[in-house]
């Protein structure tokens, strides 16, 4: 199960870094939001795929789940979350101002 996901976040990582290196805006976001799950994805599984009972004291079982990696985890989603809205309202902003979405198109004439 784990060599599974991993392959997942490979091929998530290598979908997001495709998506980084265009020149539209709108998929520089999504190639952003798509790099934050693969690393979620990623740090879910090195915490461990365990099967256990909760960590609650007086239970009899003999194995533990660690809740602390999901609770990162959920953390660092509504931060990605935020900063993917922040990021999608900054791109809508600058296609108001300038009516262009293609990164080249926003670089001045003195950059040429």
């Amino acid at each position: 199960m784990e060599t599974m996901i991993i392959l997942l976040v490979g091929v998530l990582v290598s979908t997001a870094t495709y998506l980084l290196l265009s020149k539209n805006m709108i998929r520089i976001v999504l190639g952003t939001a798509i790099l934050s799950h693969a690393i979620h994805l990623l740090l879910m599984t090195m915490g461990g795929l365990k099967q256990g009972s909760v960590p609650i004291l007086g239970d009899q079982a003999d194995t533990y789940t660690d809740a602390l990696p999901q609770a990162l985890i959920l953390t660092a989603i509504v931060i990605s979350f935020a900063v993917t809205a922040f990021f999608l309202v900054l791109v809508y902003r600058t296609y108001q101002t300038t009516g262009a979405d293609n990164l080249y198109d926003l670089k001045g004439p003195h950059d040429e």
